[in-house]
């Protein structure tokens, strides 16, 4: 996980790209990538490349993770970003027109 999270911080990866500096099966990079997206430290976008075809890259949204020793229990704090790609950008200038309205 931390290497995914380190390669994805400069910017966005496809999964086969992961693998291959993660040196791991694609399978594994994929299981990886799952459980991080669920735990919102990585940001999942659709890409299409010049080909038409699509396909998905990650970026990560942690910023900092700070553990704590506290009264003989570790506390662990992650502070990670929101990052909105073209269709949430609109998404919200959509509902922001829509309350104008209202």
């Amino acid at each position: 996980m931390q290497t995914v999270l380190s390669a994805t911080s400069d910017g966005p990866l496809s999964a086969n790209e992961l693998s291959d500096i993660c040196g791991t099966s694609l399978p594994t990079v994929y299981r990886r990538i799952e459980e991080m997206v669920a735990c919102h430290l990585l940001a999942e976008r659709n890409e299409i490349d010049a080909n038409g075809n699509h396909y998905k890259t990650y970026e990560a949204l942690l910023e900092q993770a700070t553990v704590q020793l506290d009264d003989g229990e570790f506390v662990v704090d992650l502070d990670t970003v929101e990052r909105e790609d073209a269709p949430d950008r609109f998404m919200r200038m959509w509902n922001n027109i829509r309350e104008d309205e209202s």
